[in-house]
């Protein structure tokens, strides 16, 4: 809906530069009204696809076994749900337009911070994982080339990161302007650095063993990633080269809403493969750390593996039903994830804008607060994981 092609045939429906009944709306360009009814159709199609795993997030709750009927719609009626998703579909692009794109626009934001957090769960987790299986390869191999790689990639992140940050004060500030993308590099890295001491404190090392370096450097390294998504909305062009849009003439629109909307740039792309990867885990993959699988609503991967190679038996090109006593995951949490990931796309693919009061896509200050502050709520929570042994001794945190 947002590739030019599409746009451009989308244009020509009647309705597209209208507003009410019959009223047309006068705008500075082709690109200003193609933008928008790129962002209608992005807005539209992710509306039905978060209202469609919201209906099967309320049909699941309190499913415990395959036996409960409602499962077999889970795991069944293929042709049923699509017909069912199509149906939304259509008739998300007949919701008057008024004022939807700005309510939906601040349920964007909600949920896609709130699937920022769950990103960040999945790579502190994965971080822990990784750090954990390499040691234990270690000290089973008695091999020093998995410290060795363990030492290389702890390198390579905070090289990356240290990158990150000098190129975020050379392209996102601008001396004596810029102070807020001043202040967030500045306050992002020195937090950074705590939770990187604080990983390899004697009393954090001896209650956790598996804590080090290696967790701390991927930690960062999204914090840096984060934080840059946040300072690519910012809606000043002279802390914003995304902003700067040069036109036919040579010239450079000026003022708060003076430039022409991109949605492909740097950060909507990568934004995009970490949102892919990370959906990929929340499908697929279940934690060996039982917290992790307390808050995903998964079971334990030695528990999925014993229940799978117990119950699940596979005769004549079919498999045995494994769920007949309890089910592995979640559903209702699984879809309510998914109805995050339709709304975090969404603000991805339109880059946070929303329609000013001219109607020109702008970028707002609200995205980069949301964005700021889920990388502080992130690392907040890595650092809760250092020091939760230490507070809660009572407490079991293998």
């Amino acid at each position: 809906m947002l590739s030019p092609g599409v746009e451009s045939q989308l244009h020509k429906l009647p309705w597209v530069c209208e507003k009410g009944a019959g009223s047309s709306i006068i705008l500075q360009g082709h690109i200003d009204c193609g933008s928008l009814l790129g962002h209608r159709a992005a807005y539209r199609m992710c509306f039905a696809m978060a209202a469609f795993f919201f209906i099967f997030c309320l049909l699941m709750i309190c499913v415990r076994s395959s036996r409960d009927p409602r499962a077999a719609i889970q795991n069944g009626f293929w042709f049923f749900k699509f017909l069912v998703f199509v149906g939304i579909t259509v008739g998300a692009f007949y919701i008057p337009d008024g004022s939807f794109s700005n309510v939906w626009f601040y349920f964007g934001v909600v949920g896609s911070f709130l699937f920022l957090l769950i990103q960040l769960v999945l790579v502190i987790d994965f971080a822990h994982s990784w750090n954990q299986r390499w040691l234990s390869k270690a000290e089973e191999c008695d091999s020093r080339a998995w410290y060795a790689g363990l030492f290389f990639f702890t390198i390579l992140f905070y090289a990356l990161s240290i990158t990150a940050v000098v190129l975020l004060f050379i392209y996102y500030t601008q001396p004596g302007a810029c102070y807020e993308g001043k202040v967030f590099i500045s306050l992002n890295l020195t937090l950074c650095v705590c939770i990187s001491i604080v990983a390899v404190l004697p009393k954090v090392q001896d209650a956790q063993p598996n804590s080090g370096l290696l967790q701390a450097s991927v930690i960062t390294l999204y914090t840096m990633f984060v934080t840059w998504l946040a300072l690519s909305n910012v809606p000043d062009q002279k802390c914003n080269p995304h902003l700067l849009t040069h036109f036919g003439n040579g010239t450079i629109l000026a003022g708060p809403e003076g430039y022409e909307t991109q949605w492909w740039d740097a950060p909507s792309i990568v934004g995009l493969i970490v949102f892919i990867l990370c959906t990929f885990f929340i499908s697929l993959r279940s934690s060996d750390h039982r917290q992790v699988n307390t808050l995903m609503q998964t079971e334990e991967c030695s528990q999925v593996q014993e229940a799978t190679q117990q119950q699940v038996v596979i005769s004549e090109g079919r498999a045995i039903d494994n769920e007949q006593d309890s089910v592995t995951y979640s559903y209702s949490f699984f879809h309510f994830c998914l109805v995050l990931a339709s709304l975090h796309v969404m603000m991805t693919l339109t880059n946070w804008y929303r329609p000013g009061e001219t109607l020109k896509m702008i970028s707002t200050w609200t995205a980069v607060w949301v964005k700021i502050c889920a990388s502080w709520a992130g690392l907040l929570l890595y650092l809760w994981t250092l020091v939760a042994p230490l507070l809660l001794p009572n407490r079991d945190f293998s």
